[in-house]
């Protein structure tokens, strides 16, 4: 059965992606997708996770692909949050069995932050339960400088709905042309950015971090050892803090911001599935002989503070 596309809280269409399989599914995984892309370009992870037994769910995020909402933007500070609850509920009343939250860049932040408010004293109303959580090189670290984050201060409380380039060049996303080529001939993909989304990335980094000592939530962490999109430290700090025994995290050292999308990719896939059929959460495992730390990228949300300054603004579409 195909699941309909949900309406938001303030009146946007969320449209929904629905893979399901015939039989007997070990369980749903909720995917979020990244800054400027939509899930349809998750196809092909969900087949994977298809083969290994599981059902798969996704929405465009408000602002993005086939959803309501002006691109890269959001209405208020939590709103790509409460949407994400709606999906799960859609999720819960559909399909019996755990839920997985399986997040992508942006997306990865969404998700851990999602997790993150269970852990706060008096949860928001849209906080829900999960069973397991996977991050693909979430961005946990936009990469920002002093001068940065004063900006950011500043400009989301004075043009929050305002859309500026949001810097990802798409070469950086894949080692692989094709990859290249598709995105930037992807009508449904887009390069805004607002104020408030940044802000919303700004803040939600640290708050998951912040949290990572008290990670009750079995995660798999994997992210990109040479990622020009969002800073790897982030990962690796979420790695060396949140507690072992519900933690796995693997750095693949080379590959660039979409693991799932680099020529490694069946491998990664392999470790993805191999981690959901495992039936215990493995012991903390951090792989990769650097860490996956790089220094050089400036960063997504760094270059879309960059063009605010320089005036390169206009109102979201």
């Amino acid at each position: 059965m195909r699941l309909p596309n949900l309406t938001t809280a303030d009146g946007l269409p969320l449209h929904l992606h629905h893979w399901p399989i015939p039989a007997n599914p070990r369980g749903t995984v909720v995917l979020v997708h990244g800054l400027g892309e939509h899930a349809g370009r998750y196809a092909h992870v969900a087949a994977a996770l298809n083969a290994a037994g599981w059902q798969v769910l996704a929405h465009d995020q408000r602002g993005h692909g086939r959803s309501g909402g002006p691109r890269g933007g959001m209405a208020t500070p939590h709103s790509l949050l409460a949407d994400l609850a709606q999906v799960l509920d859609a999720a819960r009343a559909a399909h019996a069995g755990p839920r997985v939250l399986l997040g992508h860049s942006l997306g990865g932040l969404v998700a851990a932050r999602f997790v993150a408010e269970a852990l706060a004293p008096t949860p928001a109303t849209w906080s829900r339960p999960v069973d397991a959580l996977v991050l693909s090189s979430p961005a946990l670290d936009p990469g920002l400088g002093a001068f940065q984050k004063v900006l950011l201060a500043v400009v989301p409380a004075l043009a929050p709905n305002l859309a500026v380039n949001n810097g990802l060049q798409p070469e950086w996303i894949s080692r692989d042309p094709a990859v290249v080529r598709a995105y930037q001939a992807d009508p449904l993909v887009h390069d805004r950015i607002t104020g408030r989304l940044g802000r919303f990335i700004a803040d939600a980094g640290p708050e998951v971090l912040a949290a990572a000592p008290r990670w009750a939530v079995p995660t798999l962490l994997m992210w990109a050892g040479a990622d020009r999109c969002v800073a790897p430290r982030g990962s690796a700090q979420f790695a060396a803090t949140a507690p072992a025994p519900v933690l796995t995290a693997r750095a693949w050292p080379g590959l660039a911001h979409e693991i799932f999308n680099e020529p490694e990719q069946a491998e990664v896939l392999a470790a993805l599935t191999g981690w959901l059929s495992s039936g215990s959460v493995p012991e903390l495992a951090v792989l990769g002989d650097d860490g996956g730390v790089h220094k050089g990228g400036a960063g997504v949300l760094t270059a879309a503070v960059a063009q605010l300054v320089a005036g390169d603004v206009k109102a979201g579409v």
